[in-house]
């Protein structure tokens, strides 16, 4: 299926991979629908960031997943959906983990059922890393078992068998993508590494968590020709790939290396008894075998780990307003 001038519909477009995600689809020439979570302050989220030009271009559409009507008219008329809306803070899911579940599998049944009975012509569901628990064995291949170490992590499992069952019952061209950890600009401060760059540029210190945890990142860009890659390639049908960089850097060596390219002196202090997931819900250790992702779609990352990482540094330093210079993880 090409995908250029065609209409397409983005469920969480004002997050962070989404704002990166709509961008390349409006300069590859897409008409592009935004399904953004209503707010009463009319914001649109990480959108808000991307030139306004390109936001001009956009249809937004305010709503809830879990609302199948509102999804069902955010569906109609499009020829590809991609799937990225869901709660994702694993700490949240922990808190409230109903809101987790409606959203992320109900939310992901509203949009199947909307894409099988409209004819859509090609379903791209998010999955994340988070489905296979701590490593069983590395690097990680899509045939690893999936452990549900969070609520999160089990919803994120039912919204992927619920796509897997609509490919299997109703012939949904429906494809997976299995991303482990994306950065780059404009993720929030939740994540690990726009918390350590914004506590490298703006202090002495860097406090974080456990250090010895390991992950797979890919830098935001390379994930979102991902998506791309997953509408174009019919063989890609039916599938679920893991988009993953092919290497684990523990949290430590990850922190050290933000430090050096920071280019300043700071000290790193880990306060690990202080903040740590419950025991047998932390993941220690992902890193993605992404061998069916390249010879199935095609991918592979082309920005190399630490160019991303110099991108996102500059991003984060010339947009700290939008940070918390003492939030720690």
């Amino acid at each position: 299926m090409q995908l250029k001038s065609r209409p397409v519909l983005v469920t969480g477009a004002g997050g962070f991979v989404g704002s990166h995600l709509v961008e390349r689809l409006v300069a590859y020439g897409c008409r592009v629908r935004c399904f953004i979570r209503y707010n009463s302050e009319n914001r649109y989220g990480m959108l808000q960031d991307i030139p306004p030009e390109t936001l001009d271009a956009l249809e937004i559409v305010a709503g809830d997943l879990r609302d199948a009507e509102a999804v069902r008219e955010a569906v109609e008329g499009v020829d590809a959906v991609f799937h990225l809306g869901a709660l994702i803070a694993i700490p949240y899911s922990y808190r409230h983990p109903r809101e987790v579940i409606e959203t992320n599998i109900m939310g992901t049944l509203n949009v199947l059922m909307a894409a099988k009975d409209l004819g859509v012509g090609r379903v791209v569901h998010t999955s994340t890393s988070e489905v296979y628990g701590t490593a069983r064995y590395v690097p990680i291949d899509e045939k690893h078992p999936l452990q549900g170490q969070s609520p999160y992590a089990a919803s994120k499992i039912g919204a992927d068998k619920l796509v897997e069952s609509f490919h299997a019952s109703f012939n949904l061209p429906a494809v997976t993508i299995r991303p482990f950890n994306i950065f780059g600009p404009r993720q929030s401060a939740r994540a690990v590494i726009p918390t350590i760059i914004t506590q490298a540029l703006t202090g002495d210190e860097v406090h974080l968590g456990a250090l010895s945890p390991t992950r797979d990142f890919t830098y935001v860009g390379n994930t979102v020709e991902a998506y791309i890659r997953a509408v174009e390639n019919d063989a890609a049908v039916g599938g679920v790939f893991n988009i993953g960089s092919n290497f684990e850097i523990s949290v430590g060596d990850l922190a050290q290396t933000i430090i050096r390219l920071t280019g300043r002196d700071v000290r790193l202090l880990s306060e690990e008894t202080e903040r740590m997931r419950p025991d047998k819900s932390e993941v220690r250790r992902l890193w993605a075998d992404n061998t069916l992702a390249r010879e199935v779609l095609g991918w592979e990352p082309r920005i190399p780990f630490e160019e991303g990482l110099r991108r996102t540094i500059d991003w984060i330093a010339a947009h700290l307003d939008h940070y918390k210079p003492g939030y720690t993880i």
